[in-house]
């Protein structure tokens, strides 16, 4: 009873974290490997799943809301497929032990960089690089940002979107291509983990865990513009830096 209480609160309120923010997807992989002590392969694996709904959910509202631009998230999620399918084959590589040491680096550098950016209005300032005007460039960015997320279970929009902002990317715009983007990602490394796992035993956690996901993405999004979405940054940096430096000790 307590390990389906932990999967439905956990998704829940990371969904309406990610509704809310667009971020904090990140904070699943530690729930599933810390509390409720599953393998690193079935939390990812329940974790990606995760991405690919609010990550679809997601791109749904920004592109109601004119925040999506698919042709440039199309180019960039052609180079996340690649890297995502190379992450996952990494992943299988690389002992457990280690790939939990790099899923606490990532979720605690994401802490710092949630907490140190200053986001930047569309519109705001010089023009400068853009990067969605050069192919080549957004491909790369695309193939390593895949290959790191689906290696560690960052998900995507916590790396990807400040690096899309600071490459000449609006902040709006920047968040709706990277919730799309994780879609990409999601695919082949929840495909690529539920293979090295026992489909049976994880497929109950699995449903459950997608409905009320979803659930907290829908209301998230709904009430975004109700909270302070600065503060709510911040206290989710403060509690990932913490639990990431936690586990690492």
């Amino acid at each position: 009873m307590v390990f389906w209480l932990i999967v439905v609160a956990a998704n829940l309120v990371v969904g309406a974290f990610v509704g809310l923010t667009g971020v904090a997807g990140f904070l699943l992989p530690i729930v599933y490997t810390g509390p409720l002590a599953m393998g690193v392969t079935e939390g990812l694996a329940l974790s990606f799943a995760a991405f690919i709904v609010s990550g679809a959910l997601g791109s749904v509202n920004y592109k109601k809301a004119g925040n999506l631009d698919i042709p440039f998230g199309i180019r960039l999620s052609i180079g996340s497929l690649a890297g995502a399918i190379l992450g996952v084959k990494l992943n299988l590589v690389i002992p457990e032990s280690i790939v939990k040491v790099i899923l606490y680096v990532v979720v605690l550098l994401s802490g710092i960089s949630i907490l140190l950016r200053k986001d930047k209005k569309d519109g705001d300032g010089k023009k400068g690089y853009v990067i969605s005007e050069h192919l080549a460039a957004t491909l790369a960015l695309g193939f390593v940002t895949g290959a790191v997320c689906a290696l560690s279970g960052a998900g995507g929009p916590v790396l990807v979107m400040p690096l899309l902002v600071v490459l000449g990317i609006g902040i709006r715009t920047a968040v709706g291509v990277a919730l799309f983007n994780s879609v990409f990602i999601g695919i082949p490394a929840c495909i690529g983990y539920m293979m090295q796992c026992d489909v049976t035993s994880i497929l109950p956690v699995m449903a459950a865990a997608l409905v009320f996901h979803g659930i907290g993405v829908i209301y998230g999004s709904r009430n975004a513009v109700k909270i302070n979405q600065d503060l709510l940054k911040k206290g989710i940096a403060v509690f990932s830096i913490l639990i990431a430096i936690w586990k690492l000790l």
